[in-house]
């Protein structure tokens, strides 16, 4: 394959993976995304694999977050570098691996390594645009119930390198290779291109858990001011109005005999930007909305410390007569959005970041939170990304999972279906429903088997009801936790390891003929 080929494999690559992603939501072409990389790397040393690498990755991740452009073009291309990175030693560990027996086995499990590096670093990592998070309702998401996201980007990886390898027999065919050689190679690529789809649904199918009972549960999207601008929140009360008039709005239609009466209400994230706790007209406002409704509301509110140099992001569950109880808070920060790492550096350098005048801090704990008889598994927003945020809050008692969250910079770029499709996988992951709750979109309501139910429409305020199956028992991928991410991590890197110590021998004319032989068929440095 010349040099232009290759680089064109790599871009496809990338641009294949992009197309599967939503908003585009192409899920087949993401097995060409594996498959495309690892065509372009076949046969090239390990430092023309990289730099094919960082073809493939920049196609991919310069347009996925096109959206980050909202904190300035310098910002977006910068997180876009970074992302880009991670592919530069994956591609050169798929060169490497793809030169021992099994290949196909080793090269999806890099696949993986590459991700499970990428969602934990720097500053607690960005796992968008996953393999897995192309695959929220099709026959790949079972795998999820099984291993999480970690075992569905393997699959998908897997079934991208059998198709590789199905092509490379049929075209040593051409060549001359003898039959029996090409035989095993070939039906095996196929088989497993086909056979491994059917067993995403056959798992989905066999982790289905209990219903425990069934909930009532209605959100509220109340909308924004200047959907799309940064300052969406320089109207603090007026957001808070939108949500505390959609509650009411709820209460009128349930009194009308339009909807049902709910159980429990899901609120954004930032529904309340203002510190209810601290702001006595914020909080009557939305005590008078829950004692409207009369059920508990689960709603986002802002929490500063008396200085107001902190915030906390919370779900607060707000009684009707009561007020506040119990909470979550946010535990994955969005950096430079919700707090400036090293301020004093990043600050004087980049001087809008001193808009935000206040560092968000983490929460620790799950959000297994108790409304009105059913245990919600609370994730807010950038959260649901992680695959431990939302395991977590199941594994505490969690029977229905709800992701408040506000995506009002983002309106119409993508990045809200993006998160959805996340919603969707972590629903078939977990076994239980999601709710979504947006300030401005996209709210949803998705099953268990990662099937949107109900989709808002974008910076309008919606309103909706939906009974939903609250769960009980956990799916293997919850209990089992890190474990299948972790095992398919250390397979790929120890493949890599293996192909070094075998290229090395083969250098030191310890096994020279298996060398030769091997090279000479399948994997010759051509650059």
């Amino acid at each position: 394959m010349t040099l232009l080929l290759r680089v064109l494999a790599a871009a496809l690559s990338g641009l294949a993976q992009l197309a599967a992603l939503e908003p585009y939501g192409l899920w087949p072409l993401a097995v060409l995304g594996p498959a495309l990389l690892l065509a372009a790397v076949h046969g090239v040393r390990p430092r023309r694999a990289a730099w094919l690498g960082a073809v493939s990755g920049a196609s991919l991740m310069v347009p996925l977050i096109h959206w980050q452009k909202v904190f300035g073009l310098d910002v977006w291309l910068v997180i876009a570098a970074a992302e880009t990175v991670y592919f530069v030693p994956m591609a050169a560990g798929l060169a490497l691996a793809a030169r021992l027996p099994g290949w196909p086995l080793w090269t999806a499990a890099l696949w993986v390594a590459q991700e499970f590096c990428r969602a934990r670093f720097p500053l607690g990592g960005f796992p968008w645009g996953k393999l897995a998070f192309s695959q929220p309702d099709t026959p790949f998401a079972g795998y999820a119930a099984l291993g999480s996201s970690a075992l569905v980007t393997f699959m998908v990886a897997l079934t991208g390198a059998a198709l590789v390898a199905a092509a490379r027999a049929l075209w040593s065919a051409r060549t001359g290779a003898t039959a029996r050689r090409l035989l095993l190679p070939l039906l095996a690529g196929l088989a497993a291109a086909v056979l491994v789809p059917l067993g995403g649904s056959l798992a989905l199918r066999a982790t289905a858990l209990q219903e425990d009972h069934t909930a009532t549960v209605a959100l509220v999207q109340g909308n924004v001011p200047n959907v799309g601008e940064m300052d969406i929140l320089g109207e603090r009360m007026q957001v808070l109005r939108n949500h505390v008039e959609g509650v009411h709005e709820l209460a009128r239609l349930v009194r009308a005999g339009e909807v049902a009466q709910p159980d429990l209400v899901v609120l954004p994230e930032n529904a309340s930007d203002i510190d209810a706790y601290a702001d006595p007209q914020a909080a009557a406002l939305i005590s008078a909305a829950a004692d409207d409704i009369g059920v508990p509301l689960l709603f986002g509110i802002t929490r500063y410390s008396p200085d107001g140099s902190q915030r906390e992001i919370r779900s607060v569950v707000w009684h009707p007569g009561s007020g506040p109880g119990d909470y979550y808070t946010k535990r994955y920060l969005v950096p430079f959005g919700e707090y400036v790492p090293f301020r004093d550096v990043f600050a004087t350098v980049v001087t809008r970041l001193q808009q935000i005048g206040s560092d968000a801090v983490p929460g620790t704990e799950p959000g297994a939170l108790d409304l009105n008889g059913t245990t919600v598994a609370a994730v807010i927003c950038f959260d649901v990304a992680f695959d431990l945020p939302v395991r977590e809050s199941v594994a505490a008692g969690g029977q229905v999972i709800v992701v408040p969250t506000n995506n009002a910079n983002y309106n119409f770029t993508g990045q809200s279906a993006q998160q959805l499709a996340i919603t969707q996988l972590r629903a078939v992951e977990h076994g239980r429903p999601a709710v979504v709750a947006s300030t401005s979109g996209i709210s949803a309501v998705v099953d268990e088997h990662g099937r949107v139910r109900y989709r808002s429409p974008e910076a309008e305020a919606a309103v909706h009801v939906a009974e939903v199956p609250a769960m009980r028992g956990l799916t293997p991928a919850t209990r089992l936790g890190a474990l299948p991410e972790t095992a398919l991590t250390l397979l790929g890197l120890g493949a890599v390891a293996a192909a070094l110590v075998r290229a090395r021998r083969g250098r030191d004319g310890t096994r020279p003929a298996e060398q030769e032989a091997h090279h000479g068929t399948e994997a010759a440095p051509a650059g």
